[in-house]
């Protein structure tokens, strides 16, 4: 059982919904001044040093061999850090900071029927309805793209951007099958890992990145140090205080911020099916998670 949500976890959970809503912006902004590996690496790569550092602080420990362990690690970082990282990059050259953010709203309902098959948690009909309205969902927003498979970069681009969501799902059901760990030093390592694949990349493809400019130079700076290492300390304090079911109102926010700042900041036009989009993903994720939404509202935690 978890108290009651505090005003610092309310804070909390609205500044991750600010920090990773304005993310896929600050993406846009960077790619002004650097290829997608650079602007995926840097960010992996600094966030890792930040957590490192922080580790150290705190007197966290690197874990010692345990192959079950370190497999989930490995497989965890490969698929929440650098593949899902080099795919957003590289899809919003195309396509607005918006169109990724609803992307990412997306997640939680992919993981459900993930779940289901590889997890503890069997999808029943409430969550199955959910899944199918952001299914729904997710074709009102990339259904003209689908269309267009071929024609230019943006298709593609589009389906980069849903790919690094279903990554970041299944990630999702390795953490769950991971060993205890620290969340702390998992965030840290899983970083690591993803830094140690895209450095030898990103000189491969795009070479040593020199300085761009204020603009992209202290986006891909602030990529690295708030919605990664700083994010990922604000959630551990909420989920400890709060519990996982509150953090859930955290996708909830991000999309809309997203299309916020892609508008207010970066001028984005946004077409009315991202609008459609929205309202049919979160109703199928408020359906899906109307279980825990209630248990919050009373209190409890699963």
């Amino acid at each position: 059982m978890t108290d009651q949500p505090t005003r610092r976890d309310w804070g909390g959970v609205i500044s991750l919904g600010l920090i990773w809503g304005a993310t896929f912006m600050v993406v846009t902004i960077a790619l002004d001044g650097y290829g997608p590996v650079t602007v995926a690496t840097a960010r992996t790569t600094l966030g890792a040093v930040a957590l490192l550092a922080g580790m150290i602080a705190t007197g966290r420990r690197i874990p010692g061999w345990n192959r079950t362990l370190w497999t989930a690690i490995i497989w965890i970082g490969i698929l929440s850090t650098a593949l899902p990282f080099v795919l957003l990059s590289w899809g919003q050259q195309y396509v607005p900071s918006a169109f990724a953010g609803l992307s990412m709203s997306a997640i939680p309902l992919m993981v459900l029927p993930l779940a289901h098959f590889f997890s503890d948690e069997p999808l029943n009909l409430r969550k199955f309805i959910g899944v199918s309205l952001g299914f729904c969902g997710a074709l009102v927003l990339i259904g003209s793209g689908l269309a267009q498979l071929g024609q230019g970069s943006e298709p593609l681009a589009q389906l980069a951007c849903v790919g690094a969501a279903l990554c970041y799902s299944i990630a999702s059901i390795f953490t769950r099958r991971c060993p205890p760990v620290d969340p702390v030093v998992l965030a840290a390592m899983t970083l690591v890992v993803g830094s140690v694949l895209l450095l030898p990349l990103m000189l491969i493809t795009e070479g040593v990145p020199g300085w761009a400019g204020a603009q992209p130079g202290l986006a891909i700076i602030a990529l690295g140090l708030i919605p990664t290492a700083l994010a990922t300390l604000l959630r551990v304090s909420v989920i400890r205080s709060a519990g996982s079911v509150f953090m859930t109102l955290v996708n909830y926010q991000v999309p809309v911020w997203s299309m916020v700042f892609g508008a207010w900041v970066l001028s984005e036009v946004l077409p009315l099916r991202f609008f459609i989009a929205l309202a049919l993903i979160l109703t199928g994720l408020a359906i899906s998670q109307w279980a825990s939404l209630k248990k919050m509202l009373g209190g409890r935690d699963a």
